[in-house]
């Protein structure tokens, strides 16, 4: 490896991230195990890319045309119950990426994960970068869920919740819980947490002994889920939206003007399953709050009573969740 490819160019990972091969964290495993060549010798760690340099992954060169910035799309796709957020599924399960729009160049790069059982906003961008600010720790990005729990709930439990529970990777906590109604044994709280670790939310509540049977993620960052965009359905971001995003993130905003899109799996209208059985709801409850400087927004377990709901607060930041590294596949269910 020459001394211009470490010191000048682009880091590897984050070229080949733009690209849409996976994420900095996941190209980084796939060089540590030999998986990428440069110009016809294996890739280092830290190693920097020229425009010019010829790139292999598992033997397979990337082109260049993959390899130019594709034109930056973000989408916010409603996700049901019962899909994966995975390219493929080896138990041939549903994908969201079944009923995503295809695309010339680049491919779609979920911003966190929803698993099998829970349901709402999922947002998907073909920018790299931006995915990778919007999961990394600490950007501090909120991610906001309507949860339903079932059976009592105490105070102590709440503030547990809000003061800080142990997992088995590492502490946690809610920034805000707001009680939002519920009928019978199950009870529906809005809650925000600043990370994304596997299942975190609901092990949250494991730990303090409830049980959660319905989450439904409502907002992250300043995209909301909102009631028109139906289960199943996807639309991507207006300008003003993707502009509050991307200065969020620290990002340029962009000029151009972007016509409304939309589309999606039409099946899950009327709430009807593939075999016509009646769908269980999927809008649960309403935010229990107006609006950002809403006195009524205040909740009784706040981790802070001097801040509101949405400001992000200081404190110890969590290391992400580690991932398998150098098992994925790069080029997707693309056939070459």
């Amino acid at each position: 490896m020459s001394d211009k490819s470490i010191n000048s160019g682009e880091r590897l990972q984050k070229v080949l991230a733009n690209a849409g091969m996976g994420s900095r964290r996941e190209i980084e495993g796939w060089i540590s195990a030999g998986r990428i060549e440069v110009n016809g010798e294996t890739a280092q760690l830290g190693q920097r890319v020229q425009p010019s340099d010829r790139i292999k992954v598992d033997g397979r060169p990337v082109s260049s045309k993959r390899l130019a910035a594709p034109e930056r799309e973000v989408m916010v796709y409603n996700k049901p119950e019962g899909e994966l957020v995975t390219r493929k599924d080896p138990e041939g399960r549903r994908t969201v990426f079944e009923h995503l729009p295809r695309l010339k160049h680049g491919r779609w790069i979920p911003v966190g994960r929803l698993d099998l059982n829970s349901s709402g906003l999922l947002l998907l961008t073909t920018d790299g970068e931006l995915a990778n600010r919007l999961m990394h720790p600490s950007r501090q990005v909120e991610r906001e869920y309507a949860v339903r729990v079932m059976g009592q709930v105490t105070e102590d439990q709440l503030k547990q919740l809000t003061h800080g529970v142990e997992l088995e990777d590492g502490p946690a906590r809610f920034e805000e819980i707001v009680e939002s109604g519920g009928d019978g044994i199950n009870r529906w709280y809005h809650v925000v947490i600043m990370e994304g670790r596997q299942r975190e939310v609901r092990r949250m509540w494991e730990a303090v002994g409830a049980q959660v049977n319905r989450l439904k993620r409502v907002r992250y960052g300043s995209v909301m889920l909102d009631s028109a965009l139906k289960v199943g359905r996807w639309r991507y971001l207006n300008t003003p939206e993707l502009n509050e995003l991307l200065e969020a993130m620290g990002l340029e905003p962009e000029k151009r003007q972007r016509a409304p899109r939309s589309g999606g799996d039409d099946r899950y209208s009327g709430r009807t399953s593939k075999d016509g059985a009646r769908q269980r709801r999927e809008d649960g409850p309403k935010r229990p709050w107006k609006g950002r400087d809403s006195e009524k927004s205040k909740s009784p377990w706040r981790s802070d009573d001097e801040s509101g709901p949405w400001k992000r607060k200081p404190g110890k930041k969590s290391a992400p969740t580690k991932r398998r590294e150098g098992t994925s596949d790069p080029w997707g269910r693309k056939k070459r």
